[in-house]
């Protein structure tokens, strides 16, 4: 028996865009034809496909979750069987692309154990979006998730990844939890050198979107942008 497809379905990295403004229509095709979905929320998945205007009725499809709380092993293969017997499945997580700091590696792993196809759908990811933008090193930058919480390893995280971006010359990314952005802000602020580059991209695709890039010193100087809770990527360069 041929097995199905796991397709990748990108998502609206803003609540406040409107699905139809930032994913092209072939998206669209792929989930009309689909009626197994692995999300990392059902709820917000239903809501993202009811706004993406999908043929099917939404009572009609099936929703698996796939996040934090998904046990490796046996749960894994469970979301898989389905396309193990020819049903093919999306993906969808929270914002952006998954399995890009947002969950679907292990299932796509699991696939390519297995022998099924993977495919990506084109769609907006904060990352790319954010290193585009920035005018910082394009051709090598790595992404490293989140820093430490705690003051001390923070400090210690941002001099070692300045470090990496100054002697290498290789862009540094990463996140926050948004309601700890203005923590991290203001230590990247203190903790780095006077004319390292810092990017700041905050709202990426939304109506309120803002980048910019300064050295340390700059930003020492000038206001730093509002970004309590609001989604951000910063970019040492």
């Amino acid at each position: 028996m041929a097995t199905g497809t796991l397709y990748l379905i990108p998502c609206p990295i803003s609540d406040e865009t409107a699905p139809w403004d930032v994913l092209p229509a072939a998206n669209r095709a792929v989930m009309d034809a689909l009626d197994y979905f692995i999300v990392e929320n059902t709820r917000t998945a239903r809501r993202f496909l009811s706004k993406a205007g999908i043929a099917r009725p939404i009572g009609e499809l099936e929703f698996r979750e796939l996040n934090e709380h998904t046990a490796a092993g046996r749960e894994i293969e469970e979301l898989i069987a389905p396309l193990l017997e020819g049903r093919s499945a999306g993906v969808i997580s929270e914002a952006g692309v998954p399995g890009v700091a947002d969950p679907g590696a292990p299932v796509v792993g699991a696939c390519h154990r297995r022998g099924i196809r993977v495919v990506p759908l084109v769609g907006p990811s904060s990352i790319i979006l954010a290193v585009m933008a920035s005018g910082l090193n394009g051709q090598s930058f790595a992404f490293n998730g989140y820093l430490p919480v705690k003051p001390p390893e923070r400090v210690k995280a941002i001099r070692f990844f300045e470090r990496r971006a100054l002697t290498e010359g290789q862009s540094q990314l990463f996140i926050e939890a948004p309601y700890r952005n203005v923590k991290l802000m203001e230590q990247l602020v203190q903790t780095l050198g006077a004319q390292t580059r810092l990017t700041v991209a905050v709202d990426l695709t939304a109506p309120g979107e803002r980048i910019e890039t300064h050295t340390a010193g700059e930003w020492r100087r000038c206001r730093l942008p509002e970004m309590n809770r609001r989604p951000a990527i910063f970019i040492i360069g």
